[in-house]
């Protein structure tokens, strides 16, 4: 009967290993089966989010600028008026002497757009203040006064390598002017008026794509127009009247971005 038995635990035993894979058991040192530790799956890495940073130029990042393209450009300009003819009249009676305007610097907004791979429309805004003096005068130097122009200027150009990084174009539009915060200057100047005005503009210029969606630019414009202005002094009753051909050249650089 122990000899039954003894084969019977045999048995029993052998029916325990057969059930548990070889793989998942372990012998201890005691000579006792027990599970060994099964190794978690491998996880797959996290596929990319897609997100293109501000600074950065991604795969998907396009290169250079074509159609449906809108861009909004911070530039600091240069405005140098030219000044390049002017007349003046007393009590309507031609004198000598020139009107002349200094030049100044200011900040810029511009907003593009392109119609088509090659042809863009862009709006500048910006304005300026300027002094006026009337020199050459049978009463010497004149200082006449100050004020600022507001002249929005729209442009059509033409861009020669689109979707390239470096773009060159060149432009041709028109400006209106207004003048605002009039200033007379005082003494025989009692009081100053300028009168709205404009012209036609060219401009030449290139767009280079630095980073991602920022284009450095730079651009010259020269505006083709003439100022009107005319000068009561109160006590005398004097007359004065002037024109004078402004021609501003617009220098600017600035950076933009593309939406």
């Amino acid at each position: 009967m122990a000899r039954i038995r003894n084969t019977l635990v045999a048995l029993s035993t052998l029916a325990g290993l057969a059930v548990t894979p070889l793989a998942a058991r372990a012998q201890s040192a005691n000579g006792v089966y027990v599970n060994a530790p099964v190794a978690a799956p491998a996880t797959a890495p996290a596929a990319p989010s897609g997100h293109c940073g501000l600074f950065e130029t991604c795969a998907s990042t396009k290169i250079g600028l074509g159609k449906g393209d809108f861009l909004i450009r911070l530039s600091a300009i240069g405005v140098m008026p030219e000044d390049t003819s002017s007349r003046i009249w007393l009590n309507g009676q031609h004198i000598a002497g020139a009107i002349k305007a200094t030049r100044q610097a200011a900040p810029e907004l511009t907003f593009e757009y392109f119609f088509t791979d090659n042809v863009s429309v862009d709006l500048i805004a910006a304005s300026t203040r300027h002094e006026i003096a009337a020199t050459g005068t049978p009463l010497g130097h004149l200082d006449v006064g100050s004020a600022w122009v507001l002249p929005p200027t729209i442009t059509f150009a033409w861009h020669f390598r689109p979707h390239k990084r470096f773009n060159p174009y060149v432009g041709v539009g028109g400006t209106l002017a207004w003048f605002h915060n009039v200033s007379p200057a005082g003494g025989i100047m009692q009081k100053l008026n300028l009168g709205v005005t404009g012209g036609p503009s060219v401009d030449i210029g290139f767009d280079y794509q630095v980073v991602g969606n920022w284009f450095f630019n730079m651009d010259a414009k020269q505006m083709f127009m003439r100022a009107h202005a005319w000068v009561n002094d109160r006590d005398s009753g004097s007359f004065i009247k002037a024109h004078d051909s402004l021609d501003p050249t617009v220098v600017g650089a600035g950076i933009a971005y593309r939406f």
